[in-house]
């Protein structure tokens, strides 16, 4: 018999709609599930969005404070996609009300706020996950398997980069996601947390980092009232300062010794999604792009004179795949991946077992951006260690 869990949704905007239709979806795509989810309450400052949770995904009610899905008795588990200066508020009332927790990167903007979040879940002992979703990616599952079985010898050297041109446009305005009081730290959290993440779960964890920052739009249009973060401003309008980073870059030494790049921009102008990375080892060699979400570009060395990458497709012979479509190089899609993690959560809550990645892993990547953080401070390499156990700005 499969569990019942109650799930609470905090933030109507994209990725909340994006986790509620996955919730929605799981009856008809995961058989073998261990739980039963159910929508029981949204919340929402825009009263046009918490009409649409109910009347058109069934959720059972939808409220405007947020605290009523944390408090709320039929929640068993509160999905976090508030804007990211709510997140530690919000995870902190959840694990008060008991409830387990899924919160969308970052968990805290700062390493300082994800080290708050990361002690009520512990102090709790509630069960929490984190939208690392490239993870389920099932060519990045694969990616993983070819490493681990040794397909590719020793790992020598590691490639990651997250380039998105969300925030390209000059004009466009100074919404929440530009303000370090506001958003915590730019790219280095929006970003670059996916790609740290990533190379933790395909090649270990990493030891020392140098690196650099810059803002390369350091102006942006003020946001009128009712603009969107994404909205587009003018150039008559009154600008404002941004205070965080457009783009971060890292040399990395991983503890076992493997050697990486790892670069996030927002600013950059040509790649629209470019979450990609590239290993490297004795025997091959292996890259995935999430524009390219349905292949993988392989190398394995050998004495054929014909040699190169290969491309090979996506398919049910991958991991989660076969749930999406059967056969080979039908492609799957980004909300298919929400689907697969909130999966993974929900069999998680329902079996009372740790989901992974959960608070941890969080607080594993935000280790590394201290270190960064410090680095960019003193122009020096600077070692990785656990931001608990040293303290974090």
């Amino acid at each position: 018999m499969r569990t019942r869990v109650g799930i609470g949704v905090v933030g109507f905007g994209w990725m909340g709609q994006a986790h509620s239709r996955s919730y929605l979806r799981i009856p008809t795509l995961f058989p073998d599930r261990a739980g039963e989810p159910e929508l029981v309450v949204c919340s929402d400052t825009v009263a046009a969005r918490r009409e649409q949770a109910v009347a058109e995904f069934g959720f059972r009610e939808a409220v405007e404070d947020w605290r009523a899905v944390c408090e709320h008795p039929g929640v068993d588990a509160v999905v976090v996609t508030a804007p990211n200066m709510l997140h530690v508020e919000v995870v902190e009332a959840a694990c008060a009300g008991g409830k387990h927790v899924f919160c969308e990167k970052p968990v805290g903007g700062t390493p300082e706020q994800t080290v708050r979040a990361h002690a009520a879940a512990r102090a709790a002992g509630v069960i929490t996950g984190v939208g690392y979703n490239y993870r389920f990616a099932p060519l990045v599952r694969h990616a993983a398997e070819l490493i681990e079985s040794g397909r590719l010898g020793e790992i020598t050297n590691y490639r990651g980069r997250f380039f998105s041109m969300y925030g390209s446009d000059p004009l466009g305005v100074l919404s929440w996601r530009f303000e370090q009081d506001e958003g915590g730290y730019g790219v280095s959290t929006d970003l670059l947390s996916h790609s740290v993440d990533l190379a933790h779960m395909l090649v270990g964890p990493v030891a020392r980092v140098v690196g650099m920052r810059a803002t390369t739009i350091a102006e942006r249009p003020v946001p009128q009232p009712g603009a969107g973060h994404y909205g587009r401003g003018s150039t008559a309008d009154p600008t404002g300062p941004v205070t965080n980073e457009d783009y971060a870059g890292m040399l990395a030494v991983f503890e076992n010794g493997v050697h990486a790049t790892f670069e996030a921009s927002r600013t950059l102008v040509g790649p629209e999604s470019q979450m990609a990375f590239d290993v490297y080892g004795t025997k091959g060699a292996l890259s995935w792009n999430l524009e390219r979400l349905n292949e993988l570009r392989l190398y394995l060395a050998g004495g054929d004179p014909d040699t190169g990458y290969t491309t090979v497709f996506a398919g049910d012979r991958f991991p989660y795949h076969g749930s999406f479509v059967p056969g080979n190089a039908n492609g799957i899609g980004f909300e298919d991946l929400v689907a697969i993690e909130d999966s993974e959560f929900l069999n998680a809550v329902a079996r009372g077992e740790q989901h992974e990645p959960g608070f941890d892993a969080a607080l594993e990547f935000v280790s590394v951006q201290a270190a960064l953080v410090r680095s960019w401070e003193s122009g020096s390499w600077e070692d990785v260690v656990p931001v608990a156990a040293v303290g974090v700005r």
